[in-house]
């Protein structure tokens, strides 16, 4: 697991064991830092931090893996919370010419993060490159009008 960026109330990390590969899209995760049941406990900062987070984080993942040739034609943004019961959102790139979770179809997680696991086997995961590359980016976009004064 590697931080991509840390803000005022969430970080944004990689994990070791994605649930979208690497070449089919790549997976981010955005934590708050203080654990939260789902999203309507947060306060109107945290809530407005959240979204701004998961579009910078989403555009960083398709600029960033779009420069090592993976194709990315949509970003899928998930508030799950079923395996860990927490608000925790996941980005989740999706390649066009994806070859474990094809593009178009639903993403696939199996019934329980044990089932995933011996199901899907180990996915590889974003790189130290890729998270060095994807800060950048977010720290580029967080700069640019759209979001400085979000």
């Amino acid at each position: 697991m590697a931080i991509i960026y840390e803000a005022r109330h969430f970080v944004l990390r990689t994990l070791d064991q994605p649930h979208v590969s690497r070449e089919d899209g790549g997976h981010i995760v955005i934590d708050p830092r203080v654990a939260v049941e789902d999203r309507t406990q947060l306060t109107r900062e945290q809530a407005i931090e959240l979204v701004k987070l998961t579009m910078v984080g989403g555009t960083a993942l398709k600029t960033v893996l779009g420069r090592s040739g993976i194709d990315i034609g949509r970003i899928n943004y998930q508030d799950n919370g079923n395996w860990r019961a927490e608000l925790h959102v996941h980005i989740y790139g999706r390649a066009l010419n994806a070859k474990r979770q094809p593009y178009g179809h639903s993403l696939d997680f199996c019934g329980t993060r044990e089932d995933f696991r011996r199901e899907m086997g180990q996915l590889e995961p974003l790189n130290a490159a890729d998270a060095a590359a994807l800060r950048e980016e977010i720290t580029r976009l967080l700069a640019d009008d759209k979001y400085r004064d979000f």
